[in-house]
């Protein structure tokens, strides 16, 4: 276990020098190349931004208004029956909306039961196993002008739900005693 911590520990650094070396090898000019994509970047940046500020005003109103709590209640008597936490439902819920959002739930069950608790290493499971569809949908397929994005958001929503699903089947397997 010790190697592998040490490979860990050594793998970003490793790649900080091994690029640069690499660049150097190939005789690429790194400052100009660096700030080139800079500038290639910079209005890619700008067009993200409305798209940006419209899903976290779309966040804000889902959570604040008591829209996700409204939802939940309806959810209670499926997720009593397979017996899956409800604390960790708004987090499969938020997540493919928004990665500050859930975030913020699992920091909440971490800061009450524990990182080492059943729960805070299903938050985490799930937060590490799902992704945030509709945010990637929304902001860097509006950034680039795709429309039609029907088949990718349902796509996206299944891997979700599985992403949600499998982390609390094997969450309960290797760690629920």
């Amino acid at each position: 276990m010790d190697l592998i911590n040490f490979i860990s520990k050594m793998m970003l650094p490793a790649i900080l020098v091994f690029v640069p070396l690499y660049a150097i090898f190939r005789k690429v000019p790194i400052y100009e190349s660096f700030i080139e994509g800079a500038k290639e970047g910079f209005p890619t940046a700008i067009s993200i931004i409305p798209h940006l500020v419209g899903m976290m005003v779309a966040v804000a109103v889902f959570r604040d208004t008591g829209a996700l709590q409204f939802y939940l209640q309806f959810l209670t008597p499926l997720l009593d029956f397979f017996h899956i936490p409800h604390e960790v439902v708004p987090i499969g819920i938020l997540r493919p909306i928004s990665g500050t959002g859930s975030l913020a739930f699992v920091e909440s069950i971490l800061r009450i039961y524990g990182p080492d608790s059943f729960l805070g290493k299903l938050a985490s499971t799930i937060q590490g196993s799902t992704d945030t569809t509709l945010y990637v949908l929304t902001v860097y397929f509006g950034a680039v002008g795709i429309k039609r994005t029907l088949y990718a958001l349902k796509v996206g929503l299944w891997a979700d739900l599985a992403g949600f699903l499998a982390s609390w089947i094997i969450c309960t397997i290797v760690f629920a005693h």
